[in-house]
């Protein structure tokens, strides 16, 4: 077992708060009477800012008893293009295999003009559900939703540590079907003191 250092008691709570104030400024700005929301990940928790919406619960193990079992990092044929108003995805980039696959999943099965909301730590230890694969900076972050369009982006910042975030919080809308053409190649770099 691991056991938490005195940073993981102090931010964890912290972090948690921020993600579920998160989640409740996405339902409360983003969501409308009627929506289908697909709760990513859910891990089986009752989510009290969801009742009054038809939730769809996903996640990659029955063993939590979601409504769909699926790899949001693969083709899943049996979620129709589109299938949701709005997606919910939070903690769950970092344990994905491949980040790339899953962000084009979850661009398919979100309807056009339809939201997501995607939090994910940055200063944080490898927490389980094991893998715990990735941490992704603001500028990766931009990159991977390179086809979405940006609605909020918002940080926790680390007390004491400058440019470190223990966490994000991204508002993201799809706003058409093509894809984006940029290359994330052509980002300027920039000094940072």
């Amino acid at each position: 077992m691991t056991l938490p250092s005195a940073f993981d008691l102090q931010s964890f709570p912290v972090a948690r708060d921020f993600i579920t104030r998160t989640r409740e400024a996405f339902v409360a700005q983003y969501l409308r009477d009627g929506d289908v929301v697909c709760d990513i990940g859910n891990q089986g928790k009752d989510i009290p800012e969801l009742k009054a919406f038809r939730v769809v619960t996903l996640d990659i193990t029955p063993d939590t008893k979601p409504d769909v079992v699926a790899d949001i990092t693969r083709y899943n044929p049996h979620l129709a293009d589109g299938q949701f108003d709005a997606l919910m995805c939070t903690e769950v980039l970092e344990h994905v295999v491949d980040p790339f696959a899953a962000v084009r999943e979850l661009r398919r099965i979100l309807k056009v003009g339809g939201h997501l909301l995607v939090t994910t730590p940055l200063n944080a230890r490898i927490h389980g559900p094991i893998p715990d694969c990735w941490r992704f900076t603001e500028f990766g972050l931009k990159v991977l939703f390179r086809d979405f369009e940006t609605v909020s982006f918002d940080k926790l910042n680390t007390p004491d540590r400058n440019l470190f975030p223990l966490e994000y919080g991204v508002v993201l809308r799809r706003h058409r079907e093509g894809l984006d053409e940029s290359d994330p190649r052509d980002m300027r770099f920039q000094p940072v003191d």
